[in-house]
């Protein structure tokens, strides 16, 4: 992960420093702000190589990014991208289509062709955007059909589109903390999450390769779990109910990790647990109400489970992190 920083540059010469590093970190880009904010410029860039994708996390308070024919013959690494709006909202230009992005929605793009993006936020706080480019032979998609999708929203709130959302936006939040073993796995099923998305926007899931399907659903799944960790009522039948897939498959995709549903979710609740008792902000925490945050409604159960988790009571977890 590197992380491109700003402090040291002087405020007026900050917006020409971010217009020529981004031309050197993806592409020769043409890159504008508003005259109110470009004397006092402030971005903050996240980028991580996940192995055949660069993923790049932009924060920045309004920004406009134009890739012209000029630029295209300049240099053109002939990649995809698939922006993912994290915070704010985006508007993207490519082949006579213009598209708004709320947050979670996702666009894909073509470094080839000519494009327009600008985003930003209506709020006090920055716009965000992950962006994710990749070499085109990577997408198991006819090529044409793709292309037919540069600059047509693909929204988060429902289908396909909202699972690869949850998992883009999971992303977003943890791309800081993947040691490169991680990274290189993340990068697989970040290309099988888009391969599923896309290919729903394209209405052709029978081109996604089944092995890709399933890595895509399962890391689906692995999202939704987590977003839903706190909720009782998270079991094996309502996972497979989310997902329009039967409880039997739902285990098989899972016992194919060996490991099971119920031990996975108890495993990922268990872990927030440790983390929120190690956690001095939350001293004064009850204990029980810890337990209760992550789904778990017997505060017998829930010490037998940490105790045979991490050969300590969770009362003891906590004093010995308090020492």
């Amino acid at each position: 992960m590197d992380v491109v920083s700003f402090a040291e540059v002087p405020a007026e010469e900050r917006f020409a420093f971010w217009r020529e590093m981004s031309s050197k970190m993806w592409m020769p880009l043409d890159a504008h702000c508003e005259p109110r904010l470009e004397s006092a410029f402030q971005a903050h860039v996240a980028l991580s190589d996940l192995g055949l994708v660069q993923a790049t996390l932009l924060t920045a308070p309004s920004l406009t990014i134009r890739r012209t024919p000029r630029l295209i013959r300049r240099s053109d690494p002939e990649t995809f991208f698939v922006t993912c709006t994290v915070r704010g909202h985006t508007i993207g230009e490519q082949a006579g289509r213009q598209a708004e992005l709320r947050v979670g929605d996702l666009m894909l793009r073509d470094s080839s062709r000519p494009y327009l993006t600008t985003f930003g936020s209506r709020g006090p706080a920055d716009g965000q955007v992950l962006s994710l480019q990749f070499p085109r032979s990577l997408l198991p998609l006819p090529e044409r059909g793709l292309r037919a999708l540069n600059s047509v929203p693909i929204r988060g709130a429902r289908g396909m589109g909202a699972l690869a959302s949850q998992f883009l936006l999971r992303l977003a939040r943890h791309l800081e903390e993947f040691s490169p073993a991680e990274a290189t796995r993340v990068s697989a099923l970040t290309l099988d999450v888009l391969t599923a998305a896309l290919a729903g926007a394209l209405d052709a899931r029978s081109a996604v390769p089944p092995s890709s399907r399933q890595r895509a659903l399962l890391a689906q799944i692995h999202a939704f779990v987590e977003a839903n960790l706190g909720d009782t009522d998270l079991t094996p039948a309502a996972i497979a109910a989310a997902h329009h897939i039967s409880l039997r498959y739902l285990n098989k995709l899972f016992h194919a990790e060996g490991r099971t549903v119920a031990g996975w979710i108890r495993e990922r609740r268990l872990q927030r647990c440790r983390r929120d008792l190690a956690e001095p902000q939350l001293a004064g925490y009850p204990i029980n109400a810890i337990a209760a945050r992550w789904g778990f409604t017997s505060p017998a159960h829930f010490s037998q489970a940490f105790r045979g988790a991490y050969g300590l009571s969770p009362r003891e977890f906590r004093q010995q992190c308090t020492r």
